[in-house]
């Protein structure tokens, strides 16, 4: 799955978050792209980027919501850009099950266009420090 511009990437991210859909989530990644997830795991390539997104989604964040925030694209050059996407995580669950409250996160990714459209080569996606 690829997007036709970066900008629609924010919305479809927290869609299928929302729907605990790590397949979807992991396809708008290429092939062999490399992620850091919330939880500090690590992840290359979309078989491996989809399990570790099913665990955290099936854990962790197994009620958590993201709602799309502010967005900042830097093209670099006409086939790539580096995006950061802020977001507000909310239904954060704590080991214990009672909720985590609300936390900014920051998906910051390299993106590149190909022949189906752009797709994530790199990203992290962390928790923003507290102000």
């Amino acid at each position: 799955m690829s997007f036709e511009t970066p900008e629609d990437f924010p919305r479809a991210f927290a869609r299928a978050w929302g729907a605990r859909d790590a397949v979807s989530l992991a396809g708008y990644f290429a092939e062999d792209a490399d992620f850091l997830s919330l939880t500090g795991g690590a992840a290359t390539g979309r078989e491996e980027i989809t399990e570790l997104l099913a665990g955290e989604l099936s854990g962790a964040f197994a009620r958590a919501r993201l709602v799309t925030g502010r967005i900042k694209l830097r093209p670099v050059g006409e086939q790539a850009c580096v995006m950061l996407q802020r977001f507000v995580l909310s239904g954060i669950l704590h080991p214990d099950g009672s909720d985590a409250g609300r936390v900014g996160a920051v998906f910051a990714a390299t993106m590149e266009r190909s022949d189906a459209g752009w797709e994530i080569v790199s990203a992290q996606f962390v928790v923003e420090p507290a102000a």
